[in-house]
């Protein structure tokens, strides 16, 4: 699969996310999802308000996380569970998921950005 192909698979024709593709995709259901992402189930199922702001920007950090993870990863699931499990040491051995929930999806992109020229971690 490749990094188009992945985005598009968890994209609507909106060019929102699409909480239910995504979740198929990881094969894991919506409530696991809103967990993952830091967010309520409410968020994840009622379509008012997975459209919000608020709840686009925590899976479009998800989805560009496992995208740029997936590549060395093998697949999007086990870029999954590096997401759930991957302790990363610039944060205080946090992982991904813990910082996307904590609004901090975009310091984790850096971090990846960092490690795919050679950086250190």
């Amino acid at each position: 699969m490749s990094d188009t192909s992945f985005l598009r698979n968890t994209s609507a024709d909106t060019g929102l996310v699409a909480a239910d593709q995504l979740s198929h995709l990881l094969h894991i259901t919506r409530a696991e999802l809103a967990v993952a992402a830091g967010l309520s189930r409410d968020a994840i199922s009622k379509t008012a308000r997975v459209g919000s702001p608020a709840t686009q920007t925590r899976l479009r950090d998800l989805v560009e996380i496992l995208n740029r993870v997936r590549a060395w990863a093998g697949s999007p699931q086990q870029a999954f569970a590096w997401y759930r499990s991957q302790p990363l040491p610039s944060f205080g051995d946090q992982t991904a998921e813990a910082l996307v929930k904590e609004g901090r999806g975009e310091a984790v992109k850096r971090y990846l950005d960092r490690i795919a020229v050679g950086g250190y971690a």
